[in-house]
């Protein structure tokens, strides 16, 4: 049950990332422009989230939209894996219900923050690839620091060539609040939704019951999780010297401390309206199929 719970956490997430990845690559670009200047004194190349699509693939060319896909996708299946797998479990095993056996908020916060610490961490190499290759942009609108990676096989190379083992893992300590905050209000607002949907007979059909949900509790992560998504793009994509230390950012502190005093907390919420429309559909798709391949599993006895 476990391992089949691992398995289709991650397919359910896959599914997903195909639909949401463009999204993400402008979500990328507009939290990288005007990196650490007051607001207003830089040029914006991307002014709001259907410009940027157009100008993505004005001057990127359509696939432009698909960068970083490869590593999205790893980086998904194993974070997923693991979060939706432990959420599983704690649901299966009662681990969430309170001694009067209803579904309990602070608890499905909890497991949700274990599983996506645990699956952040795991992941964190291609989170690392995935950023680095979405801020890649032809030089008319290039934000950020701009790597010069061919593939995702290329990068991990590079990275590794350069700094080894420990300049892959750069920044995964500083990406697991990101990954608490944002998992610990999805997991724990789906679970409490859909037992509150079902109690008082409000959406009782399993698959309308997850998709509104998912929908939900997509909009409740978008807003926990962009401050410290804005940190971990802004760690992941900047340069760093001969013995990995970063060109910009010291650390999780140091760069919220410097985004705060160069941008102010507008910085902290750039791209927040990308990143809520990446996030309440990618959470929604990502639990209903989990939901609906559980579904599958049970009705053709796919345990493994």
């Amino acid at each position: 049950m476990a391992t089949s719970n691992f398995v289709l956490g991650g397919l359910a997430s896959v599914g997903a990332t195909f639909f949401t990845n463009p999204i993400e690559v402008i979500k990328t670009r507009i939290q990288l422009q005007g990196e650490l200047a007051a607001r207003g004194s830089y040029v914006e190349p991307y002014k709001g989230i259907v410009q940027a699509f157009v100008t993505v693939a004005k001057n990127d060319g359509m696939a432009g939209l698909q960068k970083g896909l490869a590593p999205a996708l790893l980086f998904q299946f194993i974070i997923n894996s693991f979060r939706l797998s432990i959420y599983s479990a704690a649901v299966e095993k009662r681990w969430m219900h309170n001694k009067n056996g209803e579904v309990s908020y602070g608890l499905g916060l909890m497991w949700g923050a274990i599983g996506g610490v645990v699956g952040s961490y795991c992941s964190s190499p291609f989170f690392l690839v995935k950023t680095q290759q979405q801020s890649q942009a032809a030089k008319l609108i290039a934000v950020g620091y701009q790597h010069t990676h061919t593939s995702m096989i290329d990068a991990l190379r590079k990275i590794y060539i350069k700094n080894g083992i420990p300049g892959l893992w750069r920044g995964s300590v500083a990406a697991l609040p990101r990954a608490a905050l944002g998992s610990g209000a999805q997991i724990a607002t789906f679970g409490k939704t859909k037992a509150l949907l079902i109690e008082h007979d409000l959406v009782t059909q399993p698959t309308c019951n997850s998709f509104c949900a998912g929908l939900i509790a997509g909009s409740i992560m978008s807003v926990a999780i962009t401050p410290p998504d804005v940190i971990t793009t802004r760690l992941y994509n900047q340069g760093v010297d001969m013995q990995g230390r970063g060109l910009l950012y010291k650390g999780w502190l140091d760069c919220c401390v410097k985004i705060l005093r160069s941008e102010g907390v507008h910085g902290m919420y750039k791209g927040f309206w990308a990143n809520y429309l990446r996030i309440a559909p990618h959470s929604t798709l990502v639990l209903l199929f989990f939901d609906e391949l559980i579904v599958m599993r049970e009705k053709y006895d796919l345990h493994y």
